[in-house]
């Protein structure tokens, strides 16, 4: 039978998959790279920009620092990058960051680094869509205007693509990865051609200047500090993401550790070479670019009507000779989509984290199941939901978002490398063999380094960014650790709660079971409620009505009577016409009077097939049964009465949810 819901389904995430054929979705290096680093990879697009954006704040003078602080951030990515290659190793799990905490360091050190993680997986998505955005209007400024829209629309487009799993996800992105690669090396190394030939590529905006900030012309020795350190933790952008590949371990095809780590170095050695070459012919290009475009001189014209280009697209228009040639939109459209597809680092790690912070009972459980597809449906969807609200709240400015950005990523780099240490003092407790005693004290004076590099940027961001917005990303992260806790809490405490100490007082048979079948009327639905608790042999039957008005009642009692029905037939007195109070407190006394006893509460209800139906009817049965259920000893038991209507809406899809995993034939009725 024809379902719509089915097929529009179907046209977004595509079949059903078993369980049995999660080993199809495992990823070869190639497909793993665009999908897991896409993020750091894109990440050079706007990691320059930030820099230059800082230090243009005292005017032109500053930005001599520029190739400083760029050789700071490459060497900060290169112990990053080793220090995570041995947590891929060591740590093959998935669990990436959060596990090598929760093991080294504690559970709730662990939810610091899960819940940091979690914080800027929202914001990789917010910020790569909205930079992407950005690049696509540098491009064409006509789109200006439609910044939040195209932005969002974007999240839609990755969220369904997720949707159909991680291998399906990953063919789509590998080839714009690729191609950004390629591109962004082109332009690369043509601009150093030409620079080496004496032909210097030279940006439109070199002949700008840049008015300083009032009281940043002349910056005294502890403001320059300052002003360098921000620019400096600005730069770190270009390390968001390199931690997804640690936490996607099990996506890959076998020997997983061994390819996740060989794809870790591929991604380091890549992110380094574009960033260096981005930042060098911004560098020779002299690109000139300020937060507020009115600070800019010499531009000829109103300065709220122009539009900024972006570092990179400043950067292929001198390279390529213009802002109308092939190199230049090639590149533009590559940026524009690696940045976009760049949130699918986080599409990938937020669900999959989300799946072991479910497991360890630390979030709700629903985060932990897979959907038709195999892949953590509800994790991409909360990810979706959350990233396109902060979209939306910001009106997808990347200066304003880029605030709340990096702080979570460099608290979990701090504390996994800590972690790390200290599992390589506790193997070297243990371990005689020469060999491997070498290896496990350069492994760990390899994450020494990075968690004294790590924790001393950390700080920096923390000084330079929390006034600007971090505080927010500091008290969501604060939030997140408090309410993983108390979900854990609680699963914890209701586990408790149900643990079976002794079986056979579990098992034991109530002293007696009291029925009761709730009367309002006399018709088929009441008898089939009768018959259908005469059925349990119950030690007690009896019927239970209210009577709100007493003609109505005498009337009930009559044709009970006449219809020679030999169950016990109780009234309840309602002289202030309640229905719901009456009975609850008529079988919390029975309960009261007899507490071995069980009552069994069977309530007549209608099936329907309108939605506008349930509102005629089921009222007083829903309120009733939403009463009794906290009632202990009480079992309420609804006996359905299928309405004609009710056909119409018994119209089964082809295989219900869960139906795949559950093994079920296909329903071809």
């Amino acid at each position: 039978m024809f379902n719509v819901t089915e097929v529009l389904k179907r046209l977004v995430i595509g079949r059903a998959m078993r369980s049995e054929e999660l080993h199809e979705t495992l990823l070869p290096k190639r497909i793993a790279l665009p999908i897991f680093a896409s993020d750091p990879l894109s990440s050079v697009a706007y990691a320059t920009q930030e820099i230059l954006l800082v230090l243009t704040l005292g005017g032109l003078a500053y930005l001599h620092f520029t190739p400083w602080i760029a050789a700071a951030v490459v060497f900060l990515l290169a112990v990053v990058v080793l220090s995570y290659r041995q947590v891929v190793v060591t740590y093959p799990s998935g669990g990436g960051s959060y596990e090598v905490v929760s093991t080294n360091l504690g559970p709730s050190a662990g939810l610091v680094v899960a819940a940091s993680l979690l914080v800027d997986y929202v914001m990789t998505v917010a910020v790569s869509v909205a930079s992407g955005v950005d690049n696509i209007i540098s491009a064409v400024p006509e789109l200006a205007d439609h910044r939040v829209a195209m932005a969002v629309g974007f999240v839609a487009l990755l969220t369904a693509i997720n949707l159909r799993g991680v291998r399906e996800s990953g063919r789509a992105f590998a080839a714009p990865t690729y191609l950004f690669i390629s591109s962004v090396l082109v332009m690369i190394v043509t601009g150093l051609v030409r620079y080496l030939l004496g032909d210097a590529p030279v940006a439109a905006s070199a002949g700008y200047g840049i008015t300083p900030e009032q009281g940043d012309a002349h910056l005294t020795d502890l403001a320059l500090l300052m002003l360098v350190l921000r620019a400096f933790s600005s730069g770190c952008t270009a390390l968001t993401g390199v931690e997804a590949i640690s936490n996607g371990v099990p996506a890959f095809r076998r020997p997983k550790p061994r390819n996740a780590a060989t794809t870790m170095a591929a991604m380091g050695l890549i992110a380094i070479t574009l960033f260096v070459g981005v930042t060098t012919l911004a560098i020779v290009s002299k690109v000139h670019i300020a937060e507020d475009t009115c600070r800019l001189t010499g531009l000829g014209g109103d300065c709220a009507s122009y539009t900024q280009r972006t570092v990179i697209a400043q950067i292929a228009a001198a390279v390529f000779g213009g802002d109308q040639t092939i190199g230049f939109y090639v590149i533009q459209a590559a940026t524009a989509l690696v940045l976009i597809l760049a949130a699918n680092t986080a599409f990938n790690g937020f669900p999959l984290l989300c799946s072991i912070l479910a497991q360890h009972r630390c979030l709700p459980r629903q985060l932990h199941n897979r959907g038709d597809r195999l892949a953590f449906s509800n994790g991409i969807l909360a990810l979706a939901i959350v990233a396109a609200l902060l979209l939306w709240g910001y009106r997808a400015n990347v200066t304003s978002l880029i605030h709340l950005y990096i702080l979570g990523v460099f608290t979990a780099f701090t504390l996994s490398q800590l972690g790390m240490v200290r599992h390589w003092n506790r193997d070297l407790r243990t371990v005689r063999d020469p060999a491997i005693r070498r290896h496990h004290r350069t492994a760990r004076v390899i994450n020494a380094v990075g968690a004294v590099v790590t924790g001393l940027v950390l700080v920096i961001v923390l000084a330079t960014k929390f006034t600007e917005g971090a505080w927010l990303a500091v008290l969501a992260a604060t939030v997140l650790w408090m309410m993983m806790r108390g979900i854990r809490r609680h699963y914890d405490t209701t586990a408790a709660e149900l643990a079976v100490t002794d079986p056979r007082d579990e098992l034991a048979p109530p002293t007696r079971v009291f029925a009761i079948v709730l009367v309002s009327t006399v018709h088929k639905p009441t008898l089939r409620a009768l018959s259908y608790a005469r059925a349990f042999r119950p030690d007690r039957l009896e019927a239970l009505t209210v009577a709100v008005d007493r003609d109505e009642a005498q009337s009930l009692r009559r044709r009970w009577e006449e219809y020679g029905i030999d169950v016990p037939l109780t009234v309840i007195d309602s002289p202030y016409r309640e229905v719901t109070r009456p009975v609850v407190e008529y079988v919390r006394h029975v309960r009261r009077e007899s507490p071995r006893d069980i009552v069994a509460v069977f309530i007549p209800e209608y099936v329907v097939g309108h939605w506008w139906e349930n509102l005629l009817h089921n009222q007083s049965a829903l309120w009733l049964k939403s009463r009794l259920l906290f009632t202990p000893g009480v079992m309420v038991t609804s006996v359905p009465w299928q309405l004609t209507s009710s056909a119409r809406a018994d119209r089964p899809a082809p295989r219900a949810p869960g139906s795949v995993r559950r093994g079920e034939p296909q329903n071809r009725e």
